[in-house]
């Protein structure tokens, strides 16, 4: 179980250098963060090791995973892609 400070640094880490990912992660943090499994939780950190522009095409769908267990994590990300909900 991640402690409130583990979440913290999730959050921070999140804040990324590429507008086209903030304008995903902002409303997915907002939303579903505090809604993640465990396991959602680990994959999440596990993507944010990844340098931005990598990132970045695997949420837009641009380039796959092998990796099954970021398929979850990934559809939740996917999800916020919409105009609609970039604010």
């Amino acid at each position: 179980m991640y402690t409130q400070a583990e979440m913290n640094r999730l959050r921070w880490q999140s804040r990324r250098g590429l507008l086209e990912l903030d304008l995903v992660l902002k409303p997915f943090l907002e939303h579903d963060f505090e809604h993640l499994s465990q396991a959602e939780l680990d994959a999440y950190q596990d993507l944010l090791l990844l340098p931005d522009n990598d990132l970045l095409d695997l949420v837009d769908g641009k380039t796959e995973t092998s990796e099954s267990r970021f398929g979850p994590i990934l559809a939740k990300l996917r999800r916020w892609q919409s105009p609609q909900f970039q604010q």
